[in-house]
């Protein structure tokens, strides 16, 4: 590392100082850094660099002066102290330099960088890090079918005609995303993560909160986590959105696992080598919500299904769940040629509270709440309208003969990868039973996806091992 440019102005302003006051017998020295070890040499090389030129004095010829001029008190008396001062300046010289030497090697025990993880400080040794990272997404959207004037009139459920669609989309702009962030290690087999994204917060502090956790890294391989984190479930889900093929995740995974925030508090264990990767956790309901627009879990009926998360509300107990991913390369050649395969399931316990009197409603009533919704919006962040909506899947007064009460919820799913260089294919299948009072056995909601790409540039799709997941791709060209 080069002394930074206070430095160098201190020495060299050092030089010029000593020099004008030196006897003419003085002259230039050149000082070399050693890149490593950051010791001082005047001597250049392998692996040291010059940092100036400086100004030492030579004793002997002023002794020699001394000598010559000895029938002269004045003279010798001058010449003596000329010669002091210059031993003086020569040792406050050296001195400086061996300050500043130790400030490198200060200033050198923490580094500082800009990369593909932010800014980000590492010490000397590597034992602690800091990166700051966070992103921006910005959504925009506009519907056609908007227009008024191409609406046509139909019955709604009242008999009465409207030249309204139900579920209108509306067009319009917001921020998707804004996350702020600081991840790094503790002596090197710890590391954290804490994420805050602004976009979710939706009045409370918590909601913000995505991962907030602390990992301890037994090995390469195997990692025990605990705090708040994703949960262990699906391909699309694992994959950060900054990788997604489209903008959006697929409905049915939004629908069965971003929707009710994928993003829980827990335990975990991970286990990941090149060819495959397994994950489980054991978590509690959500930290946050993403927006009012899309909770569910153990949320209110607020005539949609949506409401308030219950620890916010206090309509009860929280839920609980355990969870599981397992999914691997059976098939590969090399990190652009293979299959990928896995399949995950899950069991959540459902909180449902019930006022004294055994009436049950939502977050919109005191005393009241829980159960759970599954809802479906667009692929868009923009206008969040619910396509397709269960409600609450509790509802009724207990002990009445119209009470339904959902008391959890099983899912699974099964996912497949096809990767040949720019060429992928890629699908899921999702199931999510529904288990309680008035649900018959095996009644279940479903969904899957699939989908073709191709790079016309030749790019291949990166693969994150500990995810198991896409990661993040780098063209082969800058554009331009």
């Amino acid at each position: 590392m080069q002394l930074s440019k206070i430095t160098l102005t201190v020495v060299a302003a050092l030089g010029v100082g000593l020099g004008a006051g030196m006897a003419s017998t003085a002259f230039a020295l050149d000082l070399y850094v050693d890149k490593k070890t950051k010791q001082i040499f005047t001597e250049g090389g392998p692996e040291r660099e010059k940092i100036g030129s400086f100004t030492k004095v030579d004793d002997a010829p002023a002794e020699s002066a001394v000598k010559a001029d000895a029938s002269d008190p004045t003279q010798l008396r001058r010449d003596r102290s000329a010669a002091m001062r210059e031993k003086a300046a020569s040792a406050r010289l050296i001195n400086d330099v061996a300050v500043l030497q130790e400030r490198v090697k200060e200033t050198e025990s923490v580094h500082m960088k800009f990369d593909d993880r932010g800014l980000h400080f590492e010490s000397k040794d590597g034992n602690f890090s800091m990166s700051w990272n966070g992103r921006l997404q910005v959504a925009s959207q506009y519907n056609f079918i908007n227009d008024p004037q191409a609406n046509s009139s139909y019955l709604n459920s009242s008999a009465h005609e409207t030249a309204s669609l139900p579920n209108e989309f509306n067009s319009g702009m917001n921020i998707r995303q804004a996350r702020l962030g600081a991840e790094g290690t503790f002596m090197k087999i710890l590391d954290y993560k804490f994420e805050y994204d602004f976009s979710r917060a939706n009045g409370t502090v918590a909601a913000g909160i995505t991962d907030a956790f602390v990992r301890l890294n037994q090995s390469n391989a195997l990692s025990y986590k605990l705090g708040s984190f994703k949960e262990p479930f699906s391909l699309e889900e694992a994959a950060s959105n900054r990788y997604l093929t489209f903008i959006e995740r697929h409905m049915s995974v939004n629908t069965f696992v971003d929707n009710p925030n994928t993003y829980k508090t827990g335990i975990g264990a991970n286990y990941a080598i090149p060819r495959w990767q397994t994950g489980w956790a054991f978590m509690t309901e959500p930290v946050g919500a993403w927006s009012s627009a899309s909770t569910s879990v153990n949320s209110g009926s607020s005539g949609n299904g949506n409401g308030n998360q219950n620890r916010n509300n206090g309509s009860g107990d929280m839920g609980w769940e355990g969870i599981a991913r397992i999914s691997g390369r059976p098939f590969m050649i090399d990190d652009t040629r293979f299959v990928h395969v896995g399949m995950s399931g899950g069991h959540t316990d459902v909180t449902n509270s019930y006022k004294s009197d055994g009436t049950f409603q939502g977050a919109g009533g005191t005393g009241g709440g829980g159960g759970m919704a599954f809802f479906a919006f667009p692929g868009t962040n923009v206008d969040r309208t619910n396509m397709l909506n269960t409600g609450n899947l509790t509802y009724g007064n207990a002990g009445s003969a119209n009470q339904v009460r959902i008391d959890s919820y099983d899912r699974y799913a099964a996912e497949i990868w096809l990767n040949h260089g720019p060429w992928s294919v890629q699908g899921e299948y999702l199931r999510t039973n529904i288990n309680g009072l008035g649900y018959n056995t095996g009644e279940h909601l479903t969904g899957a996806y699939g989908f073709v790409s191709y790079f016309l540039t030749g790019e291949s799709k990166a693969y994150h091992v500990r995810n198991g997941a896409a990661n993040r791709l780098r063209p082969r060209q800058p554009f331009g």
